[in-house]
């Protein structure tokens, strides 16, 4: 799709006023020159347009509350001048993936003052000696360079290198993880109750297996008693032994 019409598409229902981020990566350019962009876009804040076949940004309108510009990708090498001149809210650029080879060539970055981030990361300029050094020196506004500042610190989220895509997704896994940790918990509590009801069932089982034992118990004495009864009393047929008190008695008599 073409950068126009991907900008059409954009416009559907909303005009260029309403419009703070515009995402145009991937589209194809027109002799290498931004396409369908106007300063009707007042209010935008974000413009995307990586890996669309730019060579020149001649092209970019006025746009003075622009704060992000992505231009990775892309085959420029020069005509800085023009987002000096026309984007002076401009606070982070990434150049990376462009044909810049000299540090000549990104001196009029100098003239935005809010800049505070710049990423060159895969340009030539960079495999030159002391090349962070002499970014640094050269536009004294910077704060990271490819993401890192001079001290070799590397940039947080905080710094606003994201566009907020990033952030929120970082809240829903969050979220999501919250959720999962507390079914976990509810299944935990599950477990400790069916563990509960196992062992209360295992008491019961106990009490019934010792009461059936205790009545097997129970049993046997009873029958021990009823041997010690039959065993106390003469058998059929057995004369009775004569105590000898009662000799005593019939004598008293």
């Amino acid at each position: 799709m073409d950068m126009k019409k991907r900008v059409s598409l954009e416009l559907r229902h909303r005009s260029p006023t309403e419009v703070q981020e515009l995402v145009l990566d991937n589209c194809r350019s027109s002799e290498g020159k931004i396409e369908g962009i106007t300063e009707e876009f007042s209010n935008l804040e974000l413009l995307s347009l990586i890996n669309v076949g730019l060579t020149s940004v001649a092209d970019v309108p006025k746009l003075g509350k622009l704060k992000k510009l992505e231009l990775s990708d892309n085959r420029i090498s020069g005509g800085l001048e023009v987002l000096a001149e026309r984007l002076v809210s401009l606070t982070h650029l990434n150049l990376s993936g462009n044909k810049f080879k000299d540090i000549s060539t990104l001196e009029p970055l100098k003239k935005l003052p809010q800049l505070k981030s710049l990423d060159l990361f895969n340009c030539e300029v960079t495999n030159l000696a002391d090349y962070r050094d002499s970014i640094f020196k050269l536009l004294p506004q910077l704060i990271y360079l490819d993401g890192y500042d001079a001290d070799d610190c590397e940039a947080s989220d905080s710094d606003g290198e994201g566009d907020g895509v990033e952030d929120e997704d970082e809240d829903g896994e969050e979220g999501e993880s919250e959720d999962f940790e507390e079914e976990e918990e509810d299944e935990e509590d599950v477990v400790a109750e069916d563990d509960d009801d196992d062992d209360d069932s295992g008491d019961d089982e106990d009490g019934e297996v010792n009461g059936d034992v205790d009545s097997e118990d129970d049993d046997e004495d009873d029958d021990d008693e009823e041997d010690d009864d039959e065993d106390s009393s003469p058998a059929k047929g057995e004369k009775r032994k004569r105590d000898p008190e009662d000799d005593d008695d019939e004598d008293d008599d």
